[in-house]
């Protein structure tokens, strides 16, 4: 599976890094006092749970970071559906350095297939409808990066990665500038004088606020935050394909489909990334 282009190397190693850092520390004594380093062996990641598999290629970088010498067999790659009972892939080489790997490639693919499954459920609650599943930034401080990954794997699509990849004026920056309009006045004059391009989602949270938002343009998609499904369907209405419109806002799974139905072009849910159960994994020796 083609990885997203913020899924660089250098920023794979660099959150691999800090995570052996913070579990491993200066050894992991409880292998390197029980096994002999000669020792070699395997382990087999065993699926308990029905899902959406994510997080296989980071648990191969994984296990390259932690010894070059462990090998990785995939037998189920990223995006594949699985059921309890199925084996993801093999690993072999130093028995320590699996020890030692164990539990970062847990964690990382636990949440990851969590995260991909709910996604393809909520996708497929969709299917039929012009509407796309978006992520958010509601992420686990410093897990971001495999966070949305996850989203992908599954099958849905990647909001703004941060504060820094799209202009998203919400509810507060519109207030404080007083006003839809000059809060997208002042973004281009913004963007203008640092000579920056990025697209503009500007937030409106009645119907009031999106005939300001098409009045003054300038805008890349009109959001529909916290809006009854039969706002919304008028909100698609007004706009009329002049831009992009987003559902936001307490969307969950027993009402997304009402909202698809809308005819919004995307849906973001936050509850993607914050309130996933975690897919049951473990890794055993055999």
């Amino acid at each position: 599976m083609n990885r997203p282009s913020y899924i660089t190397e250098a920023a794979l190693t660099q959150f691999i890094r800090h995570a052996l850092r913070e579990d491993v520390g200066d050894g992991d004594h409880s292998s390197l006092a029980a096994i002999p380093a000669e020792t070699h062996n395997q382990a087999r990641l065993l699926v308990k749970d029905d899902g959406i598999l994510a997080g296989v290629d980071v648990a191969r970088i994984i296990c390259q970071a932690v010894d070059s010498l462990l090998q990785v067999e995939i037998m189920l790659p990223d995006g594949s559906p699985v059921k309890y009972g199925d084996v993801a892939f093999v690993v072999r080489g130093p028995a320590r350095s699996i020890l030692t790997a164990e539990r970062l490639l847990l964690n990382c693919m636990q949440r990851m297939s969590g995260i991909a499954t709910y996604t393809h459920h909520l996708t497929g609650l969709i299917a039929g409808t012009k509407a796309r599943l978006l992520d958010t930034r509601k992420t686990t401080p410093n897990f971001r990066l495999l966070e949305k990954w996850a989203v992908v794997i599954g099958g849905g699509l990647n909001h703004r990665f941060g504060l820094f990849d799209m202009i998203m004026l919400k509810d507060n920056h519109v207030d404080y500038a007083g006003g839809i309009r000059p809060a997208i006045i002042a973004t281009h004059e913004y963007l203008q004088k640092n000579n920056r391009t990025l697209k503009i989602v500007i937030e409106t949270r009645n119907l009031n606020e999106v005939q300001q938002a098409i009045d003054t343009g300038g805008i890349d998609r009109i959001m529909l935050d916290n809006m009854s499904p039969a706002l919304m369907r008028e909100a698609v209405s007004m706009v009329a394909g002049r831009f992009e419109t987003e559902a936001s806002g307490g969307i969950i799974e027993a009402s997304i489909a009402e909202v698809a139905a809308t005819g919004v072009d995307y849906i973001s849910v936050g509850a993607l990334t914050h309130s996933v159960r975690s897919l049951d994994l473990s890794l055993k020796a055999f």
